[in-house]
């Protein structure tokens, strides 16, 4: 089939049944531009939560998914790869972090929304880059806190809180192997350019950035900034969005210490393909499965972010 044929396929079944498919920033700009909504983790758990739709096809990654069928019991969730998981997700099995949480008693947990099902079981709020300064500012100062498993965005978010909170020592592949040199390289050649940085990114990145955020922070600054040129870390998938919103605009991927590869891009993310995705629709499979003990356990912490969320206009 042509990519016209598999587009079209893909809208007379999700018509025929009632399908919605929910895309993230990073996946691959084909996807992005047939889904119904596209966004981060906090957006995608919110739509997933509010959709009348029958069956939610989640093109992100695995934990993605995973939200949304703890979200939407009743609902059929399908993602177009079943192997598209998550270097941070993995970094935190949650054998060994049950032992954590178990060491530490009297600690309130704080799970980044990049995480299983397993894990979000064992957490008292999820949080995702968008809310996670929110979320922790709304618990008392003296309240002692695990955070996990991004040590990088903790850190950031300790930072902007005054907090101590106890970090577990996990990070995003992605967010984790841009280059501080290249980028001030850069920076000489393009010296109007703002960086724009993910919290997930290394501290001393953060340091040096114009702007930290999510990836719908980072759009949006990108947006409303007078700017024209703008150095951005994260994964490389936003800049569609970017470019789609701002085509006046130049927008530069931030690149990696390893310069032969295309490090600034999720090799999980991009797993989803427009064809898999019309072969999800047709076949309904993969499908996302989630034991119910685990996913009422998982179900209350997420349902928490998204009130605090709410509370704030998030």
């Amino acid at each position: 089939m042509t990519k016209e044929e598999i587009i079209q396929n893909i809208n007379l079944l999700r018509k025929e049944k009632n399908a919605i498919i929910l895309a993230h920033y990073y996946q691959e700009s084909d996807i992005q531009d047939i889904a119904d909504f596209v966004g981060d983790s906090l957006a995608l758990a919110q739509w997933a939560a509010k959709t009348k739709a029958d069956i939610i096809v989640l093109c992100g990654v695995h934990f993605m998914a995973e939200t949304a069928k703890i979200l939407s019991p009743e609902k059929r969730v399908f993602i177009p790869d079943l192997m598209a998981g998550c270097s941070l997700a993995e970094s935190c099995p949650a054998d060994d972090f049950e032992k954590f949480v178990q060491s530490h008693p009297d600690y309130t947990v704080i799970s980044y929304v990049n995480t299983s099902a397993a894990v979000k079981a064992l957490t008292d709020i999820v949080v995702t880059s968008t809310n996670a300064k929110q979320v922790v500012e709304s618990l008392p100062e003296e309240e002692k806190i695990i955070f996990g498993p991004d040590k990088n965005l903790g850190d950031y978010i300790n930072k902007l809180t005054g907090r101590s909170m106890l970090l577990w020592d996990g990070v995003c592949h992605v967010h984790a192997q841009f280059s501080l040199e290249r980028i001030l390289a850069l920076k000489k050649e393009y010296p109007e350019a703002l960086l724009l940085a993910h919290p997930e990114c290394p501290k001393y990145l953060l340091e040096v950035a114009d702007h930290v955020g999510s990836t719908s922070s980072l759009l949006k600054y990108a947006t409303h900034s007078d700017k024209k040129q703008f150095i951005v870390a994260t994964e490389a998938g936003i800049l569609h969005q970017m470019q789609k919103e701002n085509p006046d605009k130049l927008f530069i991927p931030a690149p990696p210490e390893d310069s032969t590869c295309a490090c600034n891009e999720c090799f999980y993310m991009k797993m989803n393909t427009l064809e898999k995705l019309y072969l999800c629709l047709k076949n309904e499979k993969p499908e996302i499965f989630v034991e119910e003990e685990i996913r009422l356990k998982a179900v209350r912490p997420i349902e928490r972010m998204l009130e605090i969320s709410a509370r704030h206009g998030l």
